[in-house]
């Protein structure tokens, strides 16, 4: 079999970044110019959903039509994933992404179905693109790496964000739908590009292996599609630090979602802020995204991926204490700005460290399974989460939900550094 164990640095020898690489760079640049677009389509549809229908239900509709086909197949897209080689899945699945987006073209207000149907269908491929991804990076760098290029790939993530997000509003006023959606389109075309220039090395799990033996082995019945889902379940339940980062995951999107029903009428009742306000600091958390992606590599170098999950999550909670129980002092709204750029930078970290660990813990060719079951888990406690925090809002004072809401996350920390264990432990890089 062919080694693809990378060549470890000399004792003492600092690398350079992983952007220096040529292969790395290309897909975290893929990753940045695809995510990019996806937020301009993100706030242009909803707005358009908006303008045409005159009704709120039509935009909440775009957003269920997001959830839901995540939620019930995203955790079955992670076979496919773990089948199929990474690079390729990510070229198709980019190319169908693109393409997918032309019907658009043709909604209209008596045509809403089409936004419905596209928006399950990105929602879908997107669920096979990023276990893809997170299943790529670890053939992209040395092992001694990896946490830099997890940490790299929340900066690309977070920098879309705060770059897409403000134009997609603009871009929707002024080009309308039609425009947005060639040039979403144009950079799915640009990032299947990108990632067809890169040559990954073979994961451990298929070194030496050739397509005719990886066509001979695929177990293409129904049931082995089954028995393989059931597989990537049982290899978290197997592997402990796994079965860790599942729960932590889980508690931190259901404590999400309680935030993003109870944060706008915090912001709109205790601080009195008014839309724009509450849109600005929604925002600037890309900021802190930004800053904390750079930060997490640095830490990387120094602390355990168990570090980041456990300190990142007390400190994600205390900042959120300090937050909702600062009104009575000032309702100041630089002053939260400042707050929610602060908070974005444990959310990343605790993500980063998360995602370096199951890299480290799970078989190569079971990773596409694992990341696509904690998204699924993830995504189903972030709407149970919702629907919980409209159920207390009406019964409790918001204030006292969400310092409930910052407790679970002390909660995610302390059980990040107790569970996570001696697996946890090993250097991220």
């Amino acid at each position: 079999m062919t080694d693809t164990r990378p060549t470890p640095a000399p004792a003492g020898e600092r690398k350079r970044s992983p952007l220096f690489r040529r292969d790395f760079a290309l897909v975290w640049a893929s990753s940045f110019i695809s995510d990019t677009g996806d937020w301009l389509l993100m706030i242009a549809l909803p707005l358009f959903a908006f303008a045409v229908t005159g009704s709120a239900l039509g935009a909440s509709t775009v957003f269920l039509a997001e959830l839901v086909p995540m939620l019930v197949l995203g955790s079955f897209l992670g076979v496919l994933v773990d089948r199929w080689d990474h690079r390729r899945t990510m070229i198709v699945a980019n190319l169908l992404q693109g393409a997918l987006l032309l019907p658009l073209l043709a909604a209209s207000a008596d045509r809403m179905w089409i936004v419905y149907v596209v928006a399950a269908l990105e929602a879908c491929l997107g669920a096979i693109v990023n276990p893809a991804k997170q299943a790529l990076v670890p053939r992209l760098v040395d092992e001694d790496q990896l946490g830099q290029g997890n940490a790299l790939m929340a900066v690309s993530d977070n920098l879309a964000r705060l770059i897409g997000s403000p134009l997609g509003g603009l871009a929707f006023v002024l080009v309308g739908l039609p425009g947005v959606v060639v040039v979403d389109a144009v950079s799915y075309l640009v990032s299947a590009g990108l990632v067809a220039l890169s040559r990954p090395r073979a994961s451990a799990g298929r070194a030496g292996r050739t397509e005719q033996e990886e066509e001979r082995d695929a177990p293409l019945p129904r049931v082995h599609f089954l028995r393989q889902w059931l597989d990537g379940l049982s290899t978290i339940r197997r592997v402990r630090p796994l079965g860790a980062v599942t729960a932590i995951t889980t508690l931190g999107q259901f404590a999400q979602g309680i935030f993003l029903v109870l944060f706008i009428v915090y912001v709109s009742d205790q601080l009195g802020a008014n839309g724009t306000e509450v849109g600005l600091l929604r925002g600037v958390q890309a900021i802190g995204g930004v800053l904390g992606g750079l930060l997490s590599g640095v830490l990387l170098r120094r602390f355990a991926p168990r570090t980041l999950v456990g300190v990142g999550y007390l400190v994600f909670g205390a900042i959120s204490l300090v937050t909702w129980n600062l009104y009575p002092v000032t309702t100041a709204v630089g002053v939260y700005v400042g707050l929610f750029i602060a908070v974005g930078i444990p959310a990343v970290a605790t993500t980063t460290g998360m995602i370096t660990i199951v890299q480290r813990v799970t078989p190569p060719d079971a990773l596409g399974r694992v990341f696509a079951s904690v998204t699924t888990f993830g995504g189903a406690a972030q709407g149970a989460g919702l629907l919980v925090a409209g159920f207390l809002a009406e019964r409790f004072d918001v204030v006292a939900i969400l310092n409930g809401q910052a407790l679970v996350y002390v909660a995610c920390g302390m059980f990040g550094l107790l569970l996570l264990g001696e697996r946890g432990r090993r250097s991220a890089g």
